[in-house]
């Protein structure tokens, strides 16, 4: 199946992503519940009815918030699973039976819709005592219509050998507290990104969807303020970029 025109993109929340580009159905980093761990969803929107009919999952690493068990088994064992080298044993361990492990750099297609891997600078370990995996983001599109999503990473150089080969930027402009860790990207630092990569439209993302809990009572700030503040750091540093902010749920035909 050839690529066709149509180019859609919704915000999930946090860093999940339906991405529906030439006939294919791509969701990223699924989390499709209401708690994870000691974090909360504070958006409602889960997948519902959008979860039918996925052709893939794209998994950037092999943290909580990005690789949700649970949440993969609401869309089936059998669903094909597209991960970081390091992260089929641990899937396959829980009964998921379509791995396809890459490194940044390989390529695979879903539905003729091609996608491929990419660096991400990011902690590659799931907790203190269990595997670690590669990070990857991932290009997803061929000469038409191209969409990176970055998973979860900081700035790193190769980002600027990305001018000009992507169309639309899934960027992280935060993450689900207060304060950011190591590996992550805030305002500022998303929109130095988007700056190096040149898309044409950036859609930030990983923002005011999971808080720890009781936290939100202190402050919302960051749940609120990243993808404004990451709108106006994108009109000094590269006004030429269309920001789409997209709330929990939220869509955007491309």
């Amino acid at each position: 199946m050839g690529e066709s025109a149509t180019h859609r993109i919704t915000y999930v929340g946090h860093a999940t992503v339906l991405i529906e580009a030439g006939g294919a159905r791509i969701l990223t980093d699924p989390v499709l519940r209401h708690r994870i761990v000691h974090l909360r969803r504070r958006r409602s929107p889960i997948l519902g009815m959008w979860q039918e009919n996925i052709d893939a999952v794209l998994i950037s690493h092999l943290h909580y918030d990005h690789l949700d068990l649970p949440s993969l088994r609401r869309l089936g064992r059998q669903i094909r699973l597209i991960v970081p080298v390091g992260a089929g044993a641990l899937l396959r361990q829980h009964g998921f039976t379509k791995i396809e492990e890459l490194r940044a750099g390989e390529r695979t297609s879903v539905a003729g819709v091609p996608v491929t891997a990419t660096t991400a600078l990011h902690s590659g370990a799931r907790g203190p005592l269990g595997p670690t995996a590669e990070c990857l983001g991932y290009i997803v599109g061929g000469e038409k219509q191209r969409t990176y999503f970055a998973g979860d990473t900081d700035l790193f150089p190769e980002m600027e050998q990305m001018a000009g080969a992507v169309d639309v930027g899934l960027i992280p402009v935060w993450g689900w507290g207060p304060t950011l860790g190591t590996g992550h990207m805030d305002p500022y630092r998303a929109a130095e990104a988007c700056k190096l990569i040149a898309p044409q439209v950036a859609i930030p993302i990983h923002w005011g969807t999971l808080y720890p809990l009781a936290i939100h009572r202190l402050t919302k700030a960051f749940l609120i303020d990243p993808p404004r503040l990451f709108s106006e750091f994108m009109i000094r540093l590269a006004p030429q970029v269309d920001v789409r902010i997209l709330q929990p749920g939220e869509h955007c035909e491309l």
